[in-house]
């Protein structure tokens, strides 16, 4: 698929499929980091998944973007009908939903290696996760 076909889907669509790419490289990084128990793994895991590490993720890499990646993440970020769920705030919900759409947008693209160079840079740096 081109990069323009990718681009035709809506923001639903893209945060959906992106949710799921950031989870796997997440789960590979935490399973390649240390064998645990799957209930370790699941409260390391949420840890990375939560939408206030990704929003503060964003801070750290959107500099780093190309300005195709940032308006691609601007229209995830943007969209109308993002509700954050109660115990988080409606800033970090839209910043996660912006980085879920820019994976699942990278992903329909064919972008493999750019979705593994974002995913370093979210992780450099980056110290403890932060959803305990």
């Amino acid at each position: 698929m081109t990069k323009r076909d990718a681009n035709q889907y809506g923001v639903p669509a893209l945060a959906f499929l992106g949710d799921a790419v950031y989870e796997q490289l997440v789960r590979e990084h935490i399973v390649t980091r240390a064998n645990m128990p799957a209930a370790k793994l699941h409260n390391e895991a949420v840890g990375y998944v939560c939408c206030e590490f990704q929003s503060s993720a964003v801070e750290r890499i959107f500099d780093r973007l190309t300005e195709e990646e940032q308006a691609i993440y601007k229209r995830g970020r943007n969209a109308d009908g993002i509700t954050p769920p109660k115990h988080s705030s409606a800033q970090d919900y839209r910043r996660a939903t912006g980085l879920e759409c820019l994976f699942g947008y990278l992903k329909l693209a064919g972008e493999s290696g750019r979705i593994e160079q974002i995913f370093e840079m979210i992780l450099e740096g980056n110290g403890e996760n932060g959803c305990d």
